[in-house]
């Protein structure tokens, strides 16, 4: 069995493309810089077990703006229910 990499690279988005729905949300996440951090490891390595760092911090963030999202949904709730 031959262990085979990845062939990952980052890809430039045309003018006239539209961008991918999982682009949008990871920008709007503010993780947008540790993700293509991962992407640019793996397209240098090709062997995700060397970019461990990049992926772990790409968690963390997304896991942080995860954390922040409920949070802000709540209090909305909370908002919404002493209001009536």
């Amino acid at each position: 069995m031959s262990a085979q990499g990845h062939a990952w690279s980052r890809q430039v988005k045309k003018e006239d493309e539209e961008e991918d729905p999982l682009d949008q949300l990871i920008s709007r996440s503010g993780c947008a810089a540790s993700h293509y951090a991962v992407q640019e490891c793996m397209a240098q390595h090709q062997d995700w077990r060397q970019c461990q760092p990049q992926v772990q911090a790409f968690r963390d963030c997304m896991s942080e703006q995860q954390a922040r999202r409920r949070e802000e949904l709540q209090r909305r709730k909370e908002q919404s229910s002493t209001h009536r």
